[in-house]
């Protein structure tokens, strides 16, 4: 009995090896290892910060001296207008933004993205530590903090949720569909018919579409999320879910069977998710994030829904997601003509 009992384990063991079952057990801890040392830790150098400065607000010199002396920690960019500065935030070059708070003499207002990111907390205990190293014990210097994402914690959340929606269905139910069809050998079926392999292509990709706008609409319905820009949401929202439906096929492609399908979704899925949903709350992690593709998605998604941004605004990220799809999808049709691994 015993006996029996293990080779069954030794030939769930094999198949495990054959499927790349064993990759994915290895991949996950390594990717979390690396994932925390890319967080910011505590004991390190910190970065210097970005600060926006109105030129013709008229601040206590002495606050304006001793934020010029810690040119190793501030670097001062000075700007026309207020506008000026929401823009240069809109784009990631600057942090924050500091205007004189005409309600407490003395005083200064701060601009940035989000209250409660890491770049915000860095440049509050920047200044608390300038001020105690000029003045001892006082008055704030910042007294008001204004943050340009708009609305509540569902709606902060938004971009996060999507994305993983989005990734989902790209890496993990598309790339398991074309390799079940693969394995069963129902796509070499299909190809003995009339039907071509552009037309299954296309088919593949109005799946992942139309599964992945479905996705997003029933989050909405179940959700509070308020108005958006609804031209300029379903444009980035469509460029999206065309660039990793075609993703998708592509990963579906390049592998034999379900399980491999499965475990190579993942392989991708986690390094496009965290990076760009944990960004937010680590230096390191936002450095990281841009040079994904989920980034592309993701970064207009909080410009449209947090930033009331317009998709003119965007034009460098559809037009990377519509460039980046139509790529992986001739990559696919490559192999399809060559009937890789069927």
């Amino acid at each position: 009995m015993m006996t029996n009992v293990f080779i069954l384990a030794w030939n769930d063991l094999a198949i495990a090896f054959k499927n790349k079952t064993f990759l994915l057990i290895l991949f996950i801890p390594l990717f979390v290892f690396v994932t925390l040392n890319l967080v910011d830790q505590t004991g390190v150098d910190a970065p210097t910060i970005h600060i926006g400065m109105i030129r013709q607000d008229a601040l206590d010199p002495a606050i304006t001296e001793s934020i010029a002396a810690a040119d190793t920690l501030v670097e001062i960019t000075w700007i026309a207008d207020v506008d000026e500065g929401t823009r240069l935030l809109k784009e990631r070059t600057l942090d924050g933004v500091l205007s004189s708070n005409g309600e407490t003499p003395d005083s200064l207002a701060l601009t940035v993205l989000k209250k409660d990111s890491i770049n915000t907390l860095a440049i509050l205990q920047t200044f608390s530590a300038l001020q105690k190293a000029a003045e001892g014990r006082g008055p704030d210097w910042i007294t008001d903090v204004n943050s340009l994402h708009e609305g509540g914690i569902q709606r902060e959340t938004l971009p996060t949720w999507i994305l993983m929606l989005v990734l989902l269905i790209g890496f993990i139910i598309l790339p398991a569909q074309v390799a079940e069809e693969k394995e069963k050998k129902l796509l070499l079926g299909l190809l003995q018919t009339p039907i071509t392999e552009v037309q299954w292509l296309l088919a593949k990709l109005l799946l992942g579409m139309v599964l992945i706008l479905t996705a997003v609409l029933f989050l909405h319905l179940l959700g509070k999320f308020g108005s958006i820009r609804f031209f300029d949401y379903f444009a980035i929202l469509l460029a999206g879910s065309f660039c990793f439906s075609a993703f998708g096929v592509f990963l579906g492609f390049l592998c034999r069977n379900q399980a491999s399908a499965r475990t190579l979704g993942v392989v991708f899925y986690l390094p496009n998710l965290l990076p760009s949903a944990m960004a937010d709350v680590s230096q390191q992690l936002n450095a990281v994030a841009p040079l994904l593709p989920s980034y592309q998605l993701f970064r207009p998604l909080q410009g449209i829904l947090l930033e009331n941004a317009r998709l003119a605004e965007l034009s460098f990220d559809w037009m990377y997601l519509i460039v980046l799809g139509t790529l992986l999808l001739g990559f696919s049709y490559l192999l399809m003509k060559r009937r890789w691994l069927m």
